[in-house]
C-alpha cells in the first residue's frame, strides 16, 4: 500500500505535465497578442476654420479721460466667399459734462476669405494650456496701458471663448518677446484695424476743443445685442458695461449757455453774450461774473473793471464785451453788467 509520500509524488508527477501544456497555451496566447499588429486608434476630427467669430476688445492707458475705450469686432463670410467686418466702437464719458459716452458703428468688406484673414490659423485648434500660460506670464508686473482680447468662436457645434492679455510691452516696445499666440492675435487685430481705420490709437489725447459726439448709429443686429447686453461677457475686466455706454450715449447732453442777464442804465445796440471758454468747459468753471465799464465818445468799451467772477472766465468776459456798441448817450458814462455762466450740467452727470 502507497504510503503519503508515494501518494503526493505520484499526484506531482502527474500535475507537471499538465502545468506545462497550460504554461505552453498562455505563452502561445500571449505571443499572439504581441505579434498581432496594433489596431490603429481613431483620431478625433480637427473642426474646419471658422466662418465667423466676434472679437471684444478693451484698450486701456494710463492717460485720458477717456482710460479705456470698448470694441466689439463681427466678422463673417460673405455670399462670394468674401469677408465683411462691422466694428463698433463705445466710449465712455471723458468729461461728464461735455464728452458724453458715444457708440460708433463701422463696415468693411474684403475680397478674402475668413481664413485669409486669420493667417491660416485655425482658433479652435489652439491649445488650452498655450492660453493658460500666455495669460500667466506677467501676473505681477506694472502695466500702464494694452488691451485685454476675448474671442468668440463655433468649434465644432460648441462655442469657444480664447482669451489673450496684450501688454504695453506688447505694443510698444520694439523687440518685445510677445507669446506666440499673443502675436498672433496683434496680427489679426493689426488687419481688422487696416481694413476700418484705427478707432483708438490715432485720436487726441486731450484737447481743449469743442468734441462734437458722433451722431447716432443707424439701427442693426449687432447694435441690438450691444443694447441687450450680448458682448458685457466679454468685457469682464472693464470699468463699465458696454450696454451701459450704449444706454448712457441715448441721453441727449445740455450744452453750456452764457446769458447777460443784467445791463443798466444803457443797453448796448449790438452785443452779443461772450463765449464760454474750453478751459472754463474743462475745469467747470460756473457762475456770474459782475463788472462795470466805461463807454468811450464813439460808443466802444473804453475800460472795464470787474467786481465778481471767477478769473478763468473773466478773460472771456473782456474779450466778448470788447465788441459791445452803445448808443451815444451813452458817452462817458458807467455801465453796470451782469453775465451767467452755466454748465448744465445734470448733477448725476457729476
Amino acid at each position: 500500500m502507497p504510503s503519503r509520500w508515494d501518494t503526493i509524488q505520484d499526484a506531482v508527477g502527474r500535475e507537471r505535465p499538465r502545468r506545462r501544456l497550460q504554461a505552453g497555451l498562455l505563452l502561445g496566447v500571449a505571443s499572439l497578442f504581441v505579434t498581432a499588429p496594433a489596431q490603429p486608434q481613431a483620431r478625433k476630427p480637427q473642426p474646419p476654420l471658422p466662418e465667423q467669430f466676434v472679437i471684444g476688445r478693451r484698450t486701456f492707458f494710463d492717460i485720458g479721460p477717456p482710460f479705456e475705450f470698448y470694441e466689439i469686432f463681427s466678422v463673417h463670410r460673405t455670399a462670394n466667399n468674401g469677408t465683411s467686418v462691422e466694428r463698433i466702437l463705445v466710449t465712455p464719458p471723458g468729461d461728464v459734462c461735455t464728452q458724453p459716452a458715444s457708440v460708433e458703428v463701422a463696415v468693411a468688406a474684403t475680397a478674402g476669405s475668413v481664413g485669409d484673414l486669420l493667417g491660416g490659423m485655425n482658433p479652435c485648434t489652439i491649445p488650452e494650456k498655450d492660453l493658460r500660460r500666455e495669460l500667466k506670464r506677467c501676473k505681477k508686473c506694472l502695466i500702464f496701458s494694452g488691451a485685454d482680447v476675448a474671442m468668440q468662436v463655433g468649434c465644432g457645434g460648441e462655442v469657444r471663448r480664447i482669451r489673450m492679455d496684450i501688454l504695453d510691452r506688447d505694443m510698444f516696445d520694439p523687440y518685445p518677446a510677445t507669446p506666440e499666440r499673443t502675436s498672433w492675435t496683434m496680427t489679426l487685430l493689426g488687419r481688422l484695424d487696416k481694413l476700418l481705420g484705427s478707432a483708438v490709437m490715432d485720436r487726441p489725447v486731450f484737447t481743449l476743443s469743442e468734441i462734437s459726439p458722433p451722431g447716432r448709429p443707424e439701427p442693426s443686429p449687432l447694435l441690438k445685442d450691444l443694447e441687450n447686453g450680448k458682448f458685457d461677457g466679454l468685457f469682464d475686466r472693464g470699468s463699465y458695461r458696454p450696454s451701459e455706454l450704449f444706454r448712457q450715449a441715448q441721453i441727449p447732453l445740455a450744452k453750456p449757455t452764457v446769458e447777460v442777464t443784467s445791463i443798466s442804465p444803457f443797453h448796448p445796440k449790438l452785443y452779443e453774450a461772450p463765449p464760454y471758454s474750453p478751459l472754463a468747459k474743462a475745469a467747470h468753471v460756473e457762475g456770474q461774473v459782475t463788472l462795470t465799464l466805461m463807454v468811450k465818445s464813439d460808443g466802444h468799451v473804453a475800460s472795464t473793471s470787474f467786481l465778481s467772477g471767477n478769473p478763468i472766465l473773466r478773460s472771456a468776459v473782456a474779450a466778448g464785451i470788447a465788441k459791445w456798441t452803445f448808443p451815444m448817450e451813452a458817452a462817458g458814462q458807467e455801465v453796470h453788467v451782469a453775465i451767467d455762466f452755466k454748465m448744465n450740467c445734470q448733477s448725476d452727470r457729476r
